[in-house]
């Protein structure tokens, strides 16, 4: 009779749940010093450096902080900066649920604190052997998922550990699905608008002109969620805000589209960011006081806002099955660096 094999253990296993970043405080010193690092990166800024370092530190970092700094103290809590503190519980309900299993869920910021790159290196220091990064980005852009990469690459550029890096998950049935229904408990609550707008950020046309698969993942989305809800393309809308210098950059405009309608007769909107995984300074300041504001004022009755997914059930099961899918995968094909 042979001996019981002894259980196989899986390697040590981590998960990194990545997203931009905030500023420690609504102060200019701290948004600057965010800042510099968010526009330093070439991922996000792909002017030569020669051209843009002046702009930067000579024009941007003297006269941007203190107007961001006065649209962060709007939003600020007793807490701290909302993507922090929202972006904490999301990554803490997702930990609870792989605490069993013996799978570590850590929480990074591409951009200020906890930093990506010393979250990698700490994991590689404890020994850890495989490393699962998810951005919080659903929609791949090089100028935030790809900026993940690129610094994961670095990192953790001689294995062990291996890791990989999950691309997106712009058309996954989970994340439509939490999507759908927190637009169903909204029109449950306060009823329905007489029109949806899907706000997605905005990225420069030329990016997509090179490749970026960004515009044709935010379309798919669109689709899909339009038809989870049962709603047409007159119902329901795509357009991309946070627009900045003199490029063109991807349209409609959010706040254009907005104003025109409200001029146009439109009286109600409601208004969602699917591509945001918790709320933050571009969803609670820019859309939900900015943009209510202007089309308001433009002629609109009803503005309402539908907060991002943050850390409701749906949006923490839609992870975690993503999690398990890629982990999964993982063990089937020895996924290595970059897979």
């Amino acid at each position: 009779m042979n001996p019981p094999s002894s259980p196989v253990h899986p390697a040590p296993a981590a998960v990194v749940l990545v997203n931009l970043g905030t500023p420690t405080a609504p102060t200019v010193t701290a948004v600057r010093r965010y800042l510099a690092e968010f526009l330093s990166d070439r991922c996000v800024i792909d002017t030569p450096r020669w051209l843009w370092w002046p702009i930067l530190h000579g024009v941007i970092l003297r006269i941007r902080p203190r107007r961001s700094a006065h649209a962060y103290a709007k939003i600020w809590t007793s807490q701290g900066s909302p993507l922090l503190v929202l972006s904490r519980a999301l990554t803490e309900r997702v930990r609870d649920l792989f605490a069993s299993e013996g799978i570590r869920v850590e929480l990074a910021m591409r951009y200020g604190e906890p930093a990506l790159e010393a979250t990698l290196s700490r994991l590689r220091s404890e020994g850890v052997e495989h490393v699962l990064i998810l951005p919080l980005y659903p929609q791949y852009a090089g100028a935030s998922t790809g900026s993940v990469r690129d610094m994961a690459a670095h990192v953790l550029a001689h294995p062990p550990p291996a890791w990989h890096c999950v691309r997106d998950y712009h058309d996954d049935g989970g994340y439509i699905d939490a999507l759908a229904r927190s637009v169903e408990a909204h029109w449950q609550q306060y009823g329905r608008a007489e029109r949806l707008l899907l706000s997605y950020h905005g990225l420069p046309q030329r990016y997509v002109d090179a490749g970026d698969p960004y515009l044709a993942q935010c379309q798919t989305t669109t689709r899909l969620l339009r038809e989870r809800l049962g709603l047409d393309e007159n119902q329901l809308t795509m357009s991309f805000q946070s627009r900045v210098g003199r490029e063109v950059w991807l349209g409609p405009d959010t706040e254009s589209v907005l104003t025109a309608w409200a001029q146009g007769g439109a009286r109600e909107v409601q208004v969602l960011c699917p591509g945001f995984a918790v709320d933050c300074l571009e969803t609670l300041e820019e859309v939900a006081i900015r943009y209510r504001e202007e089309f308001l004022t433009a002629g609109g009755a009803r503005f309402e806002y539908i907060p991002a997914l943050n850390d409701s059930d749906a949006h923490v099961q839609a992870l975690a099955a993503l999690i398990r899918r890629h982990l999964g995968s993982w063990q089937k094909e020895s996924l290595r660096a970059g897979a």
